[in-house]
């Protein structure tokens, strides 16, 4: 009979074979009520020589819809034949095998895991059969990392002890070791089983079966050591190991392996043994364990001798890891990390973070927690790399706000009328009948500019417009301060009614300055300072006014109308000297050959006409600070004149964060080669100026300068400490600091220690800023991008999370560069990001001010308040002056609408001032396109709001220690004065309806690239919590998407797809929330500029600079232009030619994939410790995106370098020459 069916079988096609063979096993398994043994052994072993010949066997026993596994295990579940349950289990064996994950998760779908489990058990109870227990070890060992429940299973069927003494009985049997031992390493990724298999006597037993190099059963050492490591994840666990001296054992047999494996043919088992040691190192006495054993040393030698070959890296990765884990944790060389500066506060918060530090006992101050449960958090942490995303994606739609009531705006003042009228004042706009003014309606001619010499930013060459006569309040003239540097006469306002005229050139060529500095009084100077009284005590190099003509070795040849010296004002009120560039006293041999001999100092005011060294020497006079500075930096003095080169993001070099690390950990092997010398230290009042060669010199006593330590560790290399917040003891990033006494040719390693952020744009190409003096005089006075070796990653340096009042992360980053000066004794400044202080917004203003045309523009500077620390919170109106005093063109000049901006809450960001200045000098330049903007909206701009942080050198807080972008909601006027009076200007404006159409906060993004946009949106937040915002009953306008669509096909930097319009809840206090939800404003924004640079459009692969952020200044009043165009288009008064350019330039054609783009996380991926070094290069490279710059065919005049405001005036010009 049986001969018969397999003739019948041999004559059907292999599908119908093997479904016939499973047909007669299902019908062996319903019918009789006792398997038949003998059909049943012969059935599988002819499914089994299918399943060993034939992929289509594999495939159609787990193809969907398929009942074979179900046959299968159903036979597997109810047989008692021996050879029958080897045949299956080698069945299954061969489909986990060849099939992959997919015909694994088919298997345990069908309950394959707690049936060969139970198996396992009934076997056990029995005569094991080895070859049984091989096969079925095997398929579990296969399936167990499949399985989420695995080990909970294993547990429940009680195979857990099945298994361990199954290896305690054949430790001299490889064959049956090896797939018992895979099986227990399955089992210990279970914490509780780990625990369980630790008591038994499993760590004892592993390591037994470890030891020192040896060729035979690899395999076997390879799978206890990954055991190993799974068990030692447990606390019990490692602490029986660390009693056992197993950690001692575990270094001896490393370095017996990595000496006897000279081919490198076994690295998977020496980073098993470096594996048990992480995981055994998680704990505090793991750690010191393992100190105690040399083992820094050890690991330090064999990770060097492994650098050379670079596919040992993950030997080198993992070693770092363990060293910088067991490097004992320090907290910062400070008496404490509040900030060095304190300032009392008029009303003390009865809660936050400002109450908690005040209320803080001294002894809290800054403790190191060194206890397990914190290490075993951060272990987790670590292990959990895989899963964490998961984790964050599911925190960040838990932030977003869900609830439509919440997120409907609801205007509401707060704030009654009566109150409100004192906010009357900053809006005489709204009131002015302009019957004092002779008004007359001129309309422009084309081609002709006129007004200001405001020339508009791009990061393109810019040729300046003429100006032309203005008309004057009656009875008033201009009045333009008399400068020490002439001017270029295209800059020249004139002015009505003068008896004299101002010469368009200096007597002598080209001056870029008015006098000389003679050698001998540079040497004698120490650098640019103030003093309040001229008085004798001065520091080295205090000049007093009265001595100030024997510092002048050529006089001043420009022409005034008064008989002052032009040096004068350099010298009023408080002296001011400027440093020399030999600041360590040494004077060279040959004063000729001296740097400064026959130098001049740079005139930046022909490159920067808003730009005044002797006006932002008055203007910071009277700027307040707490730590009452009375120095002057020299790139504030001179100015920053954008190069004229474009700069690369820094590609970043394979193993540099390595090998600075293995750096660090030498100071621990080898102390004896650190100097750990003191040689800058805000905190002693009264330290030492250092007077040697061979040590660098610091200083950051001066507006916006950050350093609050300096410490030399080795020769060349220095350990740096920022100074926390005011009213802080966190929020370290923004530095800014003087350094001096250096050596040409010399690489010096600059280490910013206690950074907070858990990743940083550094690590991705972005470069420190420094300013060189000597540069600066050569003429080259701009800020540039420095620094080789750069990274940023987490150190040994810890705080208590008690200092931090809870704040995340305990530990302290480093960000690290190397630098090399191009000449001996500079003056040099790093710095952040390009700096812009606060006395130069004010200077900025007044330069704007008078050297705007009255006729065409209209222009006011008001002081809003007054901050905390006494300065004054300016506030802008800028718009077009009416074309007469008739009623008709008042009318239209008081009902402009109103964009409202604002900048500068957070003091670190200091690109969003660049971004602001582009704003201002584009709103007052003579441009056609600037013109029709100022007729079409009154500006009301806020261009700092955090004024005492800029000056003290802050990174996010203002005096009182909080982050005013969080106060929107409830301001205190005592403690946030710019935030509730800035919102009290909206709030006036809501009230008079005049909501603004526009409202818009400039920020910076320390992690992400490119210039993008945050706004609101009620159905793009409820779509991204996966509701259903079609069903919203929500009735929304779309508007809010119009400006940063035309952003991103104007502005070369502009980033749409990076733009969010997801509303958070932690974001709820916000401005761009606030003035969104509380006064209506549907076009409510932040725009956030970045610190690095461009991955997309034109400037792809480039760090940004002043020229490009001050041209996003500009195109967002281009912007607003279009935006007008769209919103108004019946009431847009633009000629048609210009409109058809304008149309050209700005057209959107752009296609947005999804209804919005939510993007909260980094533009980069997280550098996590498993991560930190192997990512050396930015292997998770972002999508290529569409460049949208380019909108229009390239014309000559955009080939040849001219910007969007000269392709218009040169349209327009055509136009005329043709009329």
């Amino acid at each position: 009979m049986n001969k018969t069916k397999a003739a019948t079988e041999k004559c059907l096609p292999n599908h119908s074979r093997i479904a016939s063979l499973l047909l007669q096993l299902e019908k062996i398994n319903t019918e009789s009520s006792a398997m038949d043994p003998d059909n049943t052994r012969y059935i599988t072993a002819k499914i089994l020589h299918l399943a060993q010949t034939q992929e289509k066997t594999r495939k159609e026993m787990t193809a969907k819809g398929s009942t074979g596994l179900e046959v299968i295990l159903f036979t597997l579940e109810n047989t008692r034949d021996l050879q029958t349950t080897i045949n299956i289990l080698n069945i299954l064996n061969e489909l986990v095998s060849a099939g992959g994950g997919r015909r694994i998760s088919a298997l345990i779908s069908k309950g394959g895991t707690p049936i060969l489990l139970q198996l396992l058990l009934r076997a056990s109870k029995e005569s094991p059969n080895e070859e049984l227990m091989v096969i079925l070890h095997s398929v579990l060992a296969k399936m167990g990392p499949k399985d989420k429940k695995f080990g909970i299973k294993a547990r429940i069927n009680g195979a857990l002890s099945v298994s361990l003494n199954l290896v305690k009985q054949n430790l001299q049997n490889p064959k049956l070791l090896l797939p018992c031992l895979q099986v227990l390493r399955v089992y210990c990724i279970n914490s509780v089983n780990a625990v369980f298999l630790g008591k038994n006597g499993a760590v004892e037993l592993l390591f037994k079966i470890t030891g020192p190099f040896c060729k035979k059963n690899t395999s076997l050492m390879k799978v206890s050591l990954d055991a190993i490591a799974a068990l030692m994840k447990s606390k019990t666990n490692a602490r029986k190991a660390i009693d056992r001296g197993y950690v001692e054992g575990l270094l001896t047999i490393y370095m017996d392996w990595h000496r006897h494996d000279t081919r490198h043919r076994h690295m998977l088992i020496r980073k098993g043994i470096l594996q048990c040691l992480k995981s055994i190192t998680n704990i505090k006495l793991g750690r010191k364990a393992f100190i105690d054993a040399n083992g820094m040393k050890i690991l330090y030698n064999t990770s060097q001798d492994c650098q050379a070959v670079r596919t040992l890296d993950p030997l080198v990765n993992t070693s770092n890891l363990i060293m910088r884990k067991c490097f004992p944790k320090n907290r910062l060389p400070l008496p404490t990390i509040k900030s060095s500066y304190h300032f009392s506060l008029p009303v003390i918060p009865t809660s936050g973070p400002v109450a908690q530090i005040i209320n803080m006992p001294p002894e809290v101050d800054d403790v190191v927690d060194e206890s397990d449960d914190n290490d075993d958090a951060e272990a987790e942490a670590e292990a959990d790399a895989e899963t964490e995303d998961d984790h964050d994606q599911a925190v960040k739609n838990e932030d977003i706000e869900t609830d439509i009531n919440k997120l409907k705006p609801r205007p509401e003042l707060c704030r009654s009328l009566d109150d409100l009228k004192m906010y009357e004042r900053f809006f005489p706009e709204l009131f002015e009948d302009f019957q004092e003014f002779d008004l007359v309606a001129i309309e422009p001619k084309p081609g002709v500019h006129i007004g200001g010499p405001i020339i508009v930013p791009t990061a393109g060459e810019e040729q300046p417009d003429k100006p032309r006569n203005g008309m004057m309040r009656k009875g008033s003239r201009i009045a333009l301060e008399h400068e020490c540097n002439k001017r270029p006469g295209f800059l020249d306002m004139p002015k009505k009614d003068h008896g004299t005229s101002v010469p368009h050139t200096m007597s002598e060529p080209d001056r870029s300055s008015c006098y000389y500095l003679n050698h001998e009084v540079v040497r004698d100077l120490d650098r640019l300072s103030l003093q309040k009284t001229s008085t004798n005590n001065c520091k080295n190099g205090c000049i007093s006014a009265k001595d100030k003509s024997s510092l002048l070795s050529q006089p001043c040849n420009k022409y005034t109308q008064e008989s002052s010296s032009c040096g004068n004002s350099l010298f009023e009120k408080r002296s001011v000297h400027l440093g020399p560039l030999c600041c360590s006293g040494v004077v060279p041999e040959d004063e000729d050959s001296s740097p400064l001999s026959g130098q001049i100092l740079p005139e930046t005011g022909t490159f920067l006409p808003i730009h005044d060294p002797d006006l932002y020497i008055e203007i910071i006079k009277n700027t307040k600070s707490v730590p009452d500075y009375c120095e002057v930096a020299y790139p504030d003095y001179f100015g920053h004149v954008p190069p004229f080169f474009k700069e690369p993001i820094l590609e970043r070099p394979y193993g540099v964060q390595r090998t600075k690390i293995s750096q660090d950990i030498e100071r621990m092997i080898h102390p004896n080669d650190i100097i750990d010398r003191v040689v800058y230290d805000l905190d002693n009042p009264n330290f030492p100026d250092l007077d040697e060669s061979d040590v660098l010199k610091f200083n950051s006593k001066f507006e916006s300068g950050n350093l609050r330590k300096a410490i030399q560790i080795r020769k060349n290399e220095y350990d740096l400490i920022v100074n926390s917040d005011i009213n802080s003891n966190h929020y370290h990033q923004w530095f800014y600091f003087e350094v001096s006494g250096m050596k040409t040719g010399v690489p010096y390693r600059f280490n910013i220690i206690n950074c907070e952020k858990s990743n940083s744009q550094f690590n991705y190409g972005m470069q420190p800023l420094m300013y060189s003096v000597q540069e600066a005089l050569g003429p080259r006075p701009w800020w540039m991008r420095v620094g080789t070796d750069i990274c940023y990653y987490k150190n040994h340096f810890s705080r208590s999370s008690v200092a931090t009042g809870g704040q995340k992360g305990k530990s302290y980053y480093t960000m690290t560069f190397t630098a090399i000066f191009s000449h001996k004794d500079d003056v040099c400044y790093f710095a952040y990001h390009y700096p812009y202080t606060y006395s130069t917004l004010k200077m900025h203003l007044e330069k704007l001010e008078s050297l705007h045309n009255p006729q065409q523009i209209y222009y006011r500077h008001d002081m809003l308040c007054e901050t905390l620390g006494g300065n004054g919170c300016p506030v802008v109106t800028i718009t077009a002056m009416p074309e007469s005093n008739y009623y008709e063109h008042v009318y239209q000049f008081r009902n402009r609408p109103y964009i409202f901006l604002t900048s500068r809450v957070h003091p670190g960001e200091t690109n969003s001032s660049w971004v602001m200045k582009g704003t201002l000098e584009f709103l007052m330049s003579s441009s056609p396109t600037a013109q029709c903007l100022r007729e079409s909206y009154i500006f009301k701009i806020v261009p700092m709001l955090n004024p005492d942080g800029v000056i003290n050198g802050n990174h996010r807080c203002s005096l009182s220690g909080e982050d005013l972008n969080r106060q929107w909601q409830n301001p205190n006027v005592d403690l946030h004065p710019t935030i509730y009076h800035t919102k009290g200007l909206l709030q006036y404006l809501a009230a008079i309806k005049h909501v603004p159409l526009v409202y818009c906060d400039y920020h910076g993004h320390s992690r992400k690239k490119n210039v993008f946009m945050y706004g609101c949106s009620i159905k793009e937040t409820v779509w991204h919590t996966n509701g259903n915002a079609a069903s919203c009953d929500v009735i929304e306008d779309n508007g809010y998407r119009t400006l940063p669509k035309v952003l991103s096909q104007i502005a070369p930097a502009f980033s749409l797809t990076s733009c969010s319009f997801v509303v958070e809840k932690s974001k709820e206090s916000t401005a761009r929330v606030v003035v969104w939800r509380e006064l209506g404003v549907q076009r409510s924004y932040t725009m956030e500029s970045t610190l690095c640079g461009c991955d997309q459009g034109k400037y792809k692969g480039l760090q940004i600079g002043t020229k490009e952020l001050e041209e996003m200044g500009a195109k967002f009043c281009v912007g607003l232009l279009r935006l007008k165009r769209l919103t108004s288009p019946v009431e847009f008064s633009l000629p048609p030619s210009l409109l058809d350019i304008e149309n050209d330039l700005i057209e959107t054609s752009c296609n947005v994939a999804s209804p919005t783009t939510y993007v909260l996380e980094d533009d980069e991926p997280r550098f996590l410790e498993e991560v930190d070094y192997s990512a050396e290069s930015n292997d998770d490279a972002e999508p290529e995106l569409q460049d949208n710059t380019g909108v229009f065919e390239p014309s000559v005049v955009e080939e040849e370098g001219y910007s969007d405001s000269e392709v218009l005036r040169t349209h327009l010009s055509e136009q005329s020459n043709n009329i």
